[in-house]
Parts: C-alpha cells; sequence; structure tokens
C-alpha cells in the first residue's frame, strides 16, 4: 500500500454522482503513486446537465464514461452499474487493486468484498465519507486535502471549500500506539514500518492532513516534540523519547533474575553422585537346583510295597501241621 511505484494494475471505478469534476486531476495522480491504473471509469446519467464538467475532462485524461439511466429519482441506477462492472472485473482477474472514487456509503460492501477476495482496495472521497466506507478499505485518501489550490477549466470549489478540513484522528495517540506495535527492544522504528502500521491501524491516516500539502510523513514524526529521530531518507528511524529508560527498567529485573539464578548455581557445589550399588544375584530355588543337579541322571523309580508272596511247598506245609498235632 505504500506509494512507492508499485506496478500494480488498477481499475479505477469513478462515481461520477458523488464526486465534482475538479478533483478529477487529484484522482489520477494519487492513484498513479500505487500502481498503474490501467482501466478509468465514470459512471453517472450523462443525460444529466450535472454532468457537463466531468464530460468536459473525459478525453484529455482518458476515462471511459460508463452511461446509466437514471429508471427513478429515488435509485442511482449509475452506482448498480458501478458495482457489476467492478464484481465483472474482480472475476476476469486482470488487475490487483481498486480505486473506488466515491464518498456514498453504499459502496461499504463494495470495499468489502473485493478485500476478501485478497484484492488491494482504495477509496478516494472526501472528509465527508462515513467510518464504515473509510475503514472498508486499505487506504482512504482524503481528496480535500490533496487538492491543488489552483482549480481547473473554472470549475471553482464555493468559499470556504478549499480550507483544509481538520483532522480526526489525535495524532499523538495514533504515533504512539503504532510505535509501540513496531518498535524493536530498543523502542526504534522503521519509518516505513511505522507509515504501513499507521494505514493498517487509520485507513484515513495522512500526513497532508496535519500540515499542508507537502507535508510528508518524515517532516511529521520530526516536528513532533515526543519523538526522535535517527538517519534520514529511507534509512530514517523513530522512537518516542524516554523509550530507552524504559526499555533499560524492564530489562534490570530480567538480568537481576538471571544474574540470581547464575549465582546460585555458582555457589552450591552439586552434590556427587552416588555410585549405584551392583544387584544382589538372586538365589537360585532349591528346587530349581535339585532339578540342576539331577539333570542328566535317571529318576529311580518309586518303590511300593505288595503283597507278600511264600514260596512254601505243600509237603513242608503237611510236615509242619503233622509235627504239631504230636506235640
Amino acid at each position: 500500500m505504500d506509494a512507492n511505484g508499485s506496478t500494480d494494475r488498477i481499475a479505477v471505478l469513478i462515481d461520477a454522482e458523488n464526486t465534482r469534476a475538479a478533483y478529477a486531476d487529484e484522482v489520477l495522480s494519487e492513484v498513479a503513486k500505487y500502481g498503474n491504473p490501467t482501466i478509468k471509469r465514470v459512471y453517472g446519467d450523462w443525460t444529466n446537465s450535472h454532468l457537463t464538467p466531468w464530460a468536459r475532462r473525459l478525453n484529455s485524461l482518458g476515462l471511459r464514461a460508463m452511461h446509466q439511466n437514471a429508471f427513478t429519482k429515488s435509485k442511482n441506477s449509475s452506482d448498480l452499474a458501478l458495482v457489476i462492472d467492478a464484481m465483472d472485473l474482480l472475476y476476469d482477474d486482470n488487475v490487483e487493486a481498486f480505486a473506488l472514487v466515491t464518498s456514498d456509503s453504499d459502496f461499504t460492501s463494495l470495499a468489502h468484498r473485493l478485500r476478501e477476495s485478497g484484492k488491494t482496495v482504495y477509496v478516494l472521497g472526501e472528509n465527508k465519507a462515513p467510518d464504515a466506507l473509510k475503514n472498508a478499505c486499505d487506504k482512504f485518501i482524503d481528496l480535500e486535502v490533496v487538492q491543488d489550490e489552483k482549480k481547473t477549466d473554472g470549475d471553482e470549489l464555493p468559499d470556504g471549500d478549499d480550507e483544509t478540513p481538520a483532522p480526526t484522528i489525535n495524532l499523538q495517540s495514533a504515533l504512539t500506539r503504532a510505535l509501540n506495535a513496531v518498535a524493536d527492544d530498543e523502542g526504534w522504528a522503521t519509518l516505513a514500518s511505522l507509515g504501513n502500521q499507521l494505514t493498517r491501524t487509520y485507513p484515513s491516516f495522512d500526513a497532508r492532513s496535519f500540515g499542508n500539502s507537502g507535508t510528508r510523513l518524515s517532516t511529521l514524526v520530526t516536528d513532533q516534540p515526543y519523538l526522535e529521530t535517527s538517519g534520514s531518507g529511507n534509512a530514517m528511524r523513530v522512537r518516542r523519547k524516554g523509550a530507552v529508560k524504559e526499555a533499560a527498567s524492564k530489562a534490570a529485573p530480567k538480568a537481576a533474575a538471571k544474574g540470581e539464578g547464575r549465582s546460585e548455581s555458582t555457589s552450591e557445589p552439586q552434590a556427587a553422585k552416588e555410585p549405584r550399588k551392583p544387584r544382589a544375584s538372586r538365589a537360585r530355588k532349591a528346587t530349581k537346583v535339585e532339578t540342576t543337579e539331577t539333570a542328566g541322571s535317571p529318576a529311580e523309580a518309586p518303590q511300593v510295597e505288595g503283597p507278600k508272596v511264600t514260596t512254601t511247598t505243600r509237603a513242608a506245609r503237611k510236615s509242619t501241621k503233622a509235627a504239631a498235632k504230636k506235640a
């Protein structure tokens, strides 16, 4: 989103019903800072004499008039035509960014839809544009701020309109918050990172709102008494005054805690580890020992007592009985 000569192709869609032709030059010069405006269309009912100033500028600025009849007085048909064309361009994928030139809140939903599809969205309008529209885009550019003092083609603004509108952003608060978000441990932030953070947080932020048409962000931060800078140009760095003391006070407790931890670890010797005792060999069970000792010898068969068998003959028994009778 930086005005750094990007080569992004930009579709410039101008709501002529809500934008004065006096801004035509400012619109194209601002858009050219962010990329290449390959598509430049102006929408409105060209039968309406109100658009005559725009009709005079079409050819000289290379603008393409997109005519849309006003079917009813209560509805703006050109708004719908602009939305349809924007969606067609989105799906054709021929551009990387859109520049919606309007102050009408009806285009808030369109800005959201284009951003959700990954496109960069710039809105160029007057300071009266609602906050919903300003916050729906990546960058809001206030045409009243960037307008040249010299008006072209006699399209003068009413008295009082050439004054730069008062900014609605608290500058000190915005710069402080942005610095806190992107600063390093010592409080420093590059000017580029600060500018990007300001744009992300406040899409309508413009350094020229706080000075004149030539005010740059580098000049703006240098003029702030509560900031200090280092370097110049693209190498400029910015930080809040007193940020060094704050960083040191935050770092002191951490350093002290680390020092105490180290002193405790060095003052107390580590207890020597006791050597491990060898494991006692487990006694084998007696049954296993006996089994091991007798393994290899055959087991003895158990002795079983049976009935006693005598071998006395029948003749011997008879003689025994006879001897018993005589006695």
